[in-house]
């Protein structure tokens, strides 16, 4: 913030301007382009809400607690952490008051805003009536979210297991598809991540997060990256490797194939045209099954369409998610076949947490507020514009970034070199405003 405050001060200076502000529904209205005299300052729009005043801790104090008596493994954003102690739809506030637009969303988490009142709602409800009991008994919420959850996916994928984490969720299907196939091997893509547990490590293809523990029967693909890699945009060329490990790297059978259709942690990178089906096919002539980890690019977010995958013209046999489903909540869940879902029966399935009545009535009525709102065409209108201006800025400043087709995702996807201080407020100008709509 600081850093955004003195290049935006530099500007200002350097061209002897004043502040100008415009409000979103004009800068859609106008599509030319800033004079190179006009300097506009980013200012949020207004919001009615205000916090109620902060009584808590300080955040030195909560800052030594965590230095005190959490994991030392866990780290903080910023030299001087940010203490949030509200939030309300697309904003967060700290112990002043102050307001912050949030492009991070709790790790691609809140998918329709923070403390959406019909959510919470559905939590205090439920939580006056029965807050934990257990998928040994029968309760309506998650028999009635497993079914609307159900039918937002294609073809036979209509047997749900709920987790409390994407990484569960993972684990889960890895180990279905496994015992389906009985095989051990499992292929996923370079520059991946899928979790952090013993199993999901392992598919798991960045240095940065693994430990260096036993991670057996994995295999690596090159990433179908049409920005960096070796064959641009030709998503064919790339999935041979994942034919070339299964010829030169198993038996000739696997037990499946794991990517997400938009890689999150590794930088909102979509898979290049083409690779998914071609990759399907390898893996499905080698009796493997094919798991979409849907865990940051699903619950509507490409704008387009309403999981990932589908921007690839592909069905899965097994499909991962988290993270949107809940908006916040820890809840996740597996979705496949009633003929997958099968193996599960061999032994005793059991989470004491998947499926908690609080969780699931939080989870449908997320689902119910993003068809309610329409949230997947807003993601689309609001990022085909961002798209658009972002366009234009690189065309305006030469600048080196890339821009995907996907929407609410977007903002996170821009490794870019701004050339000037200018261009760089224009930019920053763009995202706030595209983001507060």
């Amino acid at each position: 913030m600081m850093m955004l405050q003195r290049l935006m001060k530099r500007a200002v200076l350097e061209k002897n301007v004043g502040y100008k502000c415009r409000s979103f529904s004009q800068l859609a209205q106008t599509q030319s382009t800033y004079s190179e005299n006009d300097v506009v300052l980013p200012k949020m729009p207004p919001f009615d809400y205000s916090p109620p005043p902060y009584t808590g801790p300080s955040a030195a104090e909560i800052l030594q607690k965590r230095k005190d008596f959490l994991s030392p493994s866990m780290f903080t954003f910023y030299k001087n952490p940010l203490h949030l102690v509200d939030g309300k739809m697309q904003y967060l506030f700290d112990e002043q008051g102050r307001r912050y637009l949030d492009g991070f969303g709790g790790i691609a988490t809140v998918c329709c805003g923070h403390c959406h009142p019909d959510v919470v709602e559905a939590i205090i409800n439920q939580t006056k009536r029965l807050q934990h009991s257990t998928i040994l008994y029968l309760h309506h919420a998650i028999a009635e979210f497993a079914e609307a959850l159900a039918k937002k996916l294609p073809g036979d994928l209509n047997v749900v297991f709920f987790t409390n984490s994407g990484t569960e969720a993972n684990e889960l299907a890895m180990m279905m598809a496994r015992l389906y196939t009985g095989c051990h091997d499992i292929i996923s893509l370079r520059n991946a991540y899928h979790g952090n547990a013993a199993g999901t490590m392992g598919v798991t293809a960045q240095s940065n997060w693994k430990f260096n523990v036993i991670q057996s029967g994995v295999h690596h693909a090159l990433n179908p990256d049409q920005y960096r890699g070796d064959f641009g945009s030709d998503g064919e060329k790339y999935a041979k490797d994942v034919q070339n490990l299964i010829d030169f790297g198993t038996c000739g059978r696997v037990g499946g194939f794991i990517a997400e259709a938009i890689q999150g942690v590794g930088g909102i990178l979509e898979l290049a045209p083409g690779y998914l089906p071609a990759a399907y096919s390898s893996v499905r002539k080698a009796g493997g099954l094919c798991i979409a980890d849907e865990v940051q690019s699903g619950f509507a977010r490409t704008g387009s369409h309403f999981w990932g995958f589908e921007n690839q013209g592909v069905v899965p046999d097994i499909v991962t998610m988290a993270k949107g489903i809940g908006n916040g909540i820890p809840i996740g869940a597996v979705v496949t076949t009633p003929e997958i879902a099968q193996v599960l029966t061999r032994s005793s399935y059991f989470n004491t947490f998947g499926g908690n009545p609080v969780c699931t009535a939080g989870a449908h009525a997320v689902l119910k507020v993003l068809e309610k709102e329409k949230l997947q065409e807003n993601a689309f209108v609001v990022g085909s514009y961002l798209k658009q201006r972002l366009t234009s800025l690189q065309d305006k400043y030469e600048s080196k970034f890339r821009i995907t087709s996907v929407y609410t995702i977007l903002q996170k996807n821009l490794c870019m070199y701004v050339c000037s201080t200018r261009g760089f407020i224009e930019f920053y100008f763009l995202i706030t405003l595209s983001c507060s709509f």
